[in-house]
């Protein structure tokens, strides 16, 4: 079976609501968690915004509600999507990456955080943030947190500075795979579980088995698709790229050719 569909995502959505599981966005989750088993469901809408929208679909039609961090780029952010997410009944938040862009100066970082934020707000009360990955920058976006408080920002929670992971299982679809930590750079995180998936069918035959952690967040990028050519492309696609990272962390050569290519899509 083709795995990272629609038809996989809303399987795992199914076990986890026949197994009893809650599902809270991440605000909800940061202001007023609940007891008991518990699931957060966030996706970074790095591009694909349209498959965000599908997913979005797919989760209300179910009774569910998650939380979508939007980029600023163009091939995430798409007002229409957006808006039609929202009213769906979503969470919305933003994906900064404000310190790479300004290339480490956190004074313009900052600023220019502010008024992406306003941008966002516009669409929906942001109350959350998530950090870009930015995998080609030498700057960590999360940095800026070192300096500022989230507060100031009328902010409450950062997935990345604000969840005990040592508490909360979290699962990542880095790499088109449940288990591809090694091509992450910056999506990882510290944890005492030592549950590991490759498949989407394998957690769920662990959340049927009863032997799923009692709270977990999920993040599952906007790479699902039931389009065979979509599906097929992005494969192939997430293949090179995978392999490129991890040639690119020990050869300089293949990082510039790499960075230089990813710059060159997010311009196009």
């Amino acid at each position: 079976m083709r795995d990272f569909t629609l038809k996989s995502y809303k399987s795992l959505i199914v076990a986890l609501q026949e197994a009893g599981y809650a599902f809270q966005t991440f605000e909800d989750f940061i202001v007023s968690p609940i007891q008991g088993k518990t699931v957060v469901l966030r996706h970074d809408v790095d591009e694909l915004a349209w498959n965000a929208l599908k997913m979005a679909q797919l989760e209300h039609n179910r009774g569910v509600r998650s939380t979508y961090f939007f980029r600023i780029v163009k091939q995430s952010n798409v007002p229409e999507v957006i808006r039609q997410i929202v009213e769906l009944g979503h969470e919305v938040g933003y994906h900064y990456e404000d310190l790479s862009l300004t290339e480490g100066d956190e004074i313009k970082a900052i600023a220019l955080f502010e008024k992406h934020l306003a941008y966002f707000r516009e669409f929906y009360p942001v109350r959350s943030v998530c950090m870009h990955g930015s995998s080609t920058s030498k700057y960590d976006n999360r940095q800026l947190w070192k300096s500022h408080q989230l507060a100031d920002y009328a902010l409450v929670g950062e997935p990345y500075l604000s969840v005990d992971f040592n508490q909360v299982f979290y699962l990542t679809d880095t790499g088109y795979a449940w288990d591809g930590g090694k091509y992450a750079v910056r999506d990882i995180v510290e944890t005492g579980f030592e549950l590991r998936f490759h498949s989407t069918q394998e957690i769920v035959s662990c959340i049927q088995k009863g032997e799923f952690p009692e709270k977990a967040l999920f993040l599952a990028h906007t790479l699902w698709t039931d389009s065979f050519f979509q599906w097929n492309w992005l494969h192939f696609r997430e293949l090179l790229r995978n392999n490129l990272k991890l040639l690119a962390k020990n050869n300089k050569g293949v990082a510039r050719i790499y960075r230089k290519l990813v710059e060159s899509y997010w311009k196009s």
